[in-house]
Parts: C-alpha cells; sequence; structure tokens
C-alpha cells in the first residue's frame, strides 16, 4: 500500500477469498483493505493513539440520509453527549485535495451538524470549523484537540 503522511502502527493484516483484509478495531472485524480503508485504518490510529480522542465515541462508516438517500460517513467522533463533533471524509491516498472536497464533506455534514469536518487522503489533510449559527465555516491549520472537558 501507500506510505501516508499518517503515523505508523501495528497493522493486522490477513488474506483470504483471494484479498488483503484489515482488522478495524472500532468496528472489531476485519474489511476488505482498500487504498480508502488503508487510510482510514491510519486515520483512526492517529486520532486514538496520538490525538488522545476516546475510541468509544468513533463511529466508522455509520450511516446517514441525505437527500433520501442512504449514504455512509467514513469517520464520526461524536462528544460525550452523544452528538457529532467532527466528521471526517477519507479518500484514497491518489485523490487530490482541493476546498471543493472539504466543501463536498461539508454538504454530509449538513445533515450531521457536526462542529468540524476534515477530509484526508492520507497525505493531506483538510480541517473546518464550522458555526452554524453564522453559517460560516473557517479552515483551519490542524486538527482539533478533543475537548479537555468531555474526555
Amino acid at each position: 500500500m501507500y506510505k501516508l503522511n499518517l503515523p505508523e502502527f501495528d497493522l493486522r493484516l490477513k488474506n483470504a477469498e483471494g484479498k488483503v483484509w484489515i482488522f478495524d478495531g472500532i468496528r472489531k472485524k476485519y474489511i476488505v483493505l482498500t487504498p480508502e480503508e488503508w487510510v482510514r485504518q491510519h486515520f483512526v490510529n492517529y486520532l486514538v493513539a496520538h490525538k488522545k480522542y476516546p475510541r468509544s465515541l468513533i463511529r466508522v462508516e455509520s450511516g446517514l440520509v441525505y437527500n433520501e438517500l442512504m449514504k455512509r460517513s467514513d469517520i464520526v467522533v461524536h462528544n460525550r453527549q452523544g452528538m457529532p463533533w467532527l466528521v471526517v471524509e477519507c479518500k484514497a491516498p491518489t485523490q487530490s485535495m482541493s476546498e471543493q472536497v472539504l466543501a463536498q464533506a461539508s454538504v454530509y455534514n449538513s445533515r450531521l451538524k457536526a462542529q468540524y469536518v476534515c477530509v484526508t487522503n492520507g497525505m493531506i489533510h483538510l480541517c473546518a470549523q464550522v458555526d452554524w449559527e453564522s453559517r460560516r465555516t473557517m479552515q483551519l491549520h490542524e486538527l482539533p484537540e478533543f475537548p479537555e472537558i468531555d474526555r
């Protein structure tokens, strides 16, 4: 797979059914390894091991309805009250990152109303803070720290 701009960690991989599978510690099962899954697993590890986000508040591939269509959000981090706090959209490492991609993730977030949204291809990470009252979005230079009060 690809060398990412995220910390390496001990991966659990297996070969079965002619495919490579990676263990997802959030869903507690093996998932077919795709470039997007490679990015997702590295990013979840980064959130938990390096940014100290609580594993119990992270959901992966959770469903949501947008314009009457069933969609899946790659990663959603909830606050202690169970509300979406951060939405992360993972792309393959070969996909270019732009403000348009961040805007696309923000459209999904319009349903969840998380305070933060992030898009990553494992090489570049674009993050923004959303102020729902003023309907303004401000691009951030780095991923927010999980609130001390919520840890």
